[in-house]
């Protein structure tokens, strides 16, 4: 995975050199280079700080990223709402980590095996949490859309090797651990294979080229999900990289064909014919989506519907209609944004675009050796682990499955091109209402509860406030003015007693001596008179 990060990175790098708008590209590739280091950091990391980091890290630069034309207010509207909706499954991560560092004292992923059986609970919830939303599982799946308003070199390693895998990566490292939680394959089956489907239908009525690849996304991390969660990591890895080298392929080579048409929808594009090599390559990552033999990712995702068949014979055929799903909506991609009798106009495609797109194919059309049995083993003894063995109607079953989706797919591109962009498929085509749903049962309560809040803070919580600081105010100023008399009577009056008592001292000397001869015998009659009573 740390060689697979910088591998997808160098073709989208170029790309973004030569395709993306002059203005702010230096930004631009920083940022980029940045989203890379971030997810380096995460895949190496070995204890959950580390983790959590470079975790924070690829959040951030995803939003610098996908509201990079901050400009457009849509565009930062946009980042800002991928960013909270990830940034709330983030919120598990933080759990685990607490929790781990509280029952064992470290960070450690060697650490989390000692756990009790609580906490372990715990860990693995946050972490499903977490994966769950960075991978734009459902519910999570809506912000997936919104980041599409981002450049497409940043949606092409958002999709392929950085953020959204980050979550499936997450899984599979963690895997022997949090399989010893009873409840975490089925809930990681449920949530991927749900995710599978509902992305699949939405990619297959999705009408603009980047929300269907984005959908297609989401449905083929389900899919690693599934295959976690059925007890093989190892093959989800496998199927993380076969996607990884056709999604950046697939992205890149609609970002040319969207700067040509000046749209993404796929009724505006048809550009086999002029641009011959760019249409060559996208067939091969289209039909790599498909899953089409011989290639690599064929055999990856074979061997996710082989796992599934391992937990149950009736997820290996749920996982057969996902697949399905995916070759209808990538003959649908392929076939309206690279046809042969669509669009003839002129276009072009400039030579670092051809060459990044095309090295992207020819790695896809390597990993055509997983079929290999020998690549087999030796890909087995480097991750410590086997390869389930399909039986044969599993097999067959899938690639029928497979064939009629690409029928599917044909019929819909070329007798329905337009489905989705209007009437009501639609509002299906949009995550199949899924945000509609957010934003009704999420959304407007909170929104609601915020702004009542808002109203009690100013009418009742302010007015407190105000009312108490006019009281401190009014005792500040009695007090200010009792004190001040006090302060200063006090040593006046003190004073002016003693210049009066010093006054009256004074008349008694006289400088007469027979006034003071008269005050003596008055004294000593005084005295007289006290002895005599004292007697």
């Amino acid at each position: 995975m740390a060689l697979l990060v910088p591998v997808i990175a160098l073709p989208v790098l170029a790309y973004a050199a030569v395709h993306e708008r002059l203005r702010d590209l230096n930004r631009l590739v920083s940022l980029l280079l940045l989203f890379v280091g971030a997810m380096l950091l995460l895949v190496i990391a070995a204890d959950l700080i580390t983790l959590l980091i470079g975790w924070e890290l690829v959040g951030a630069c995803s939003w610098a990223l996908i509201g990079h034309e901050r400009q457009h207010a849509s565009r930062a509207a946009s980042a800002r709402y991928a960013f909270v909706m990830t940034r709330l499954g983030d919120l598990g991560l933080f759990v685990a980590a607490m929790v781990a560092f509280s029952d064992s004292g470290t960070f450690a992923f060697a650490a989390i095996e000692t756990l009790g059986a609580p906490q372990k609970t715990i860990l693995v919830a946050g972490l499903l949490l977490s994966a769950a939303s960075k991978s734009a599982q459902i519910p999570f799946a809506p912000w997936i859309f919104r980041a599409m308003d981002g450049p497409t070199s940043v949606s092409a390693l958002l999709h392929s090797a950085t953020m959204v895998a980050a979550g499936a990566y997450l899984l599979i490292r963690l895997e022997p651990t949090l399989a010893q939680v009873p409840w975490f394959g089925p809930t990681a089956i449920g949530i991927g294979l749900g995710t599978a489907l509902a992305g699949g239908l939405t990619a297959m009525l999705q009408p603009h080229a980047k929300k269907l690849l984005a959908a297609s996304t989401s449905a083929h991390y389900g899919l690693m999900f599934v295959a976690v969660g059925a007890g093989y990591p190892a093959v989800a890895l496998t199927h993380l990289v076969a996607h990884a080298f056709f999604k950046a392929l697939l992205f890149l080579s609609a970002g040319v064909a969207g700067r040509e048409a000046d749209s993404f929808y796929l009724t505006k594009m048809g550009f086999g014919r002029v641009l011959p090599i760019t249409a060559s390559a996208t067939a091969v990552g289209g039909f790599a989506l498909a899953g089409i033999p011989p290639l690599g990712a064929a055999w990856t995702k074979e061997m996710v519907v082989t796992a599934a068949g391992h937990f149950s014979p009736w997820l290996a055929l749920v996982v057969m209609l996902a697949g399905a799903l995916s070759a209808a909506y990538a003959m649908r991609f392929v076939y309206s944004a690279y046809g042969v009798a669509v669009n003839d106009t002129s276009a072009t495609s400039r030579t670092t675009e051809t060459i990044a797109i095309s090295s992207l194919a020819a790695a896809c059309l390597a990993l055509s050796l997983y079929w290999l049995p020998s690549i087999q083993q030796t890909l087995g003894a480097w991750l410590a682990t086997s390869f389930p063995t399909p039986p044969p109607w599993e097999t067959i079953g899938s690639l029928l499955t497979v064939g009629s989706g690409l029928y599917t797919g044909l019929l819909i591109a070329r007798k329905h091109p337009a489905l989705g962009e209007d009437g009501p498929v639609s509002a299906y085509a949009d995550w199949l209402g899924l945000p509609f749903a957010i934003n009704r049962v999420v959304e407007r309560p909170f929104s609601a509860l915020a702004q009542h809040c808002a109203t009690f803070d100013d009418a009742v919580i302010d007015g407190i406030v105000r009312r108490v600081s006019a009281g401190g105010l009014f005792a500040a100023r009695v007090a200010y003015r009792g004190l001040d008399r006090l302060a200063d009577g006090l040593p006046e009056g003190v004073t002016r007693w003693l210049a009066l008592s010093g006054e009256d001292s004074r008349r008694f000397q006289t400088g007469l001596s027979h006034h003071y001869l008269a005050f003596m015998a008055a004294g000593a009659v005084v005295l007289a008179i006290i002895l005599f009573a004292g007697r």
